[in-house]
């Protein structure tokens, strides 16, 4: 009984370990929320899975420590649907980001976007106009434009060395003009038409150069965003199946010791069925 109760209890321990990925991968969604995601309800239900785990796991350990049946019941009866909900976060997960790309340019280390190459569940709540307004605003806020100014020796870069830079999806979505504009560049948010509007992007029409407002109406603002939300998750689901795939053994472990525990409560031998034990065969010596 005492080995299995140790073996219980560190299991809820290291169950317990593996709640703080899940929780710091939701706090750091969190902060991209409130910088460059900017959709800030993505980040509860890993924040709210990984408490879960966390609380259910001290249930557990308490349990195994106090040698209390009932704790330990709770914890293998909760933890279930612990890891059902995180399966099924993993899956939606994958399946609102399974679309869309930056499109690469010829001699740009940057991509463009298009909100036309994403689509489902996702694109439509953030292209909704009532939850666009808020992001771009979130977006306008964070003064991720107004960060990509640089100089060398005190001389602002050049075009060339603008090219040449590797831009975030949403520095390239919503800071500067869609390539296909065809706009000279003046600095990293300032853009000269050339006398009239070159490209048949609508989003051409939406730029503007002043500071406030620049390309946080585009369309490509919102593929960029878009961009940006689907590497971040991708990167914490990444962790998620594999905090998954642990929980899971540790769970199926903590099942059999728990099942242990109680045939060894129940006073039956090892590999005896109790239906054995408590009416003997009558052939038996």
């Amino acid at each position: 009984m005492r080995s299995s109760n140790h073996l219980i209890g560190l299991l809820n321990f290291a169950t317990f370990l593996l709640s703080i990925p899940i929780l710091g991968g939701g706090i750091w969604l969190s902060g991209r929320a409130n910088n460059t995601d900017c959709l800030k309800f993505l980040q509860w239900p890993l924040i709210i899975i990984g408490v879960s785990i966390m609380v259910v796991s001290l249930a557990g350990f308490a349990g195994a420590c106090y040698r209390n049946t009932f704790l330990m019941w709770v914890y293998l009866f909760v933890m279930f649907f612990i890891i059902a909900a995180l399966i099924g976060f993993i899956i939606f997960a994958y399946a609102v980001t399974d679309k869309g790309s930056g499109r690469p340019l010829t001699n740009k280390a940057y991509m463009d976007y298009y909100l036309g190459d994403y689509s489902g569940w996702l694109e439509e709540h953030v292209a909704k106009d009532s939850n666009w307004r808020k992001i771009a605003s979130c977006v306008r806020d964070s003064k991720v434009c107004q960060k990509m100014g640089r100089t060398v020796n005190g001389v602002p870069q050049t075009a060339d060395m603008f090219f040449n830079r590797k831009l975030s999806s949403v520095q390239s979505g919503c800071c500067k003009p869609p390539t296909v504009c065809g706009f000279t560049y003046v600095n990293e948010t300032t853009w000269e038409t050339g006398g009239g509007i070159t490209g048949t992007n609508p989003d051409c029409t939406l730029w503007n150069n002043d500071q406030r407002q620049l390309c946080y109406s585009c369309n490509s603002c919102k593929a960029g965003v878009l961009a940006s939300i689907r590497k971040s998750w991708r990167k914490v689901s990444v962790i998620n199946i594999v905090v998954l795939i642990i929980l899971v053994i540790f769970y199926v472990i903590g099942c059999a010791a728990f099942r242990n525990n109680r045939r060894i409560d129940n006073d039956e031998p090892y590999g005896e069925a109790r239906m054995t034990k408590s009416q003997p065969s009558a052939f038996q010596l």
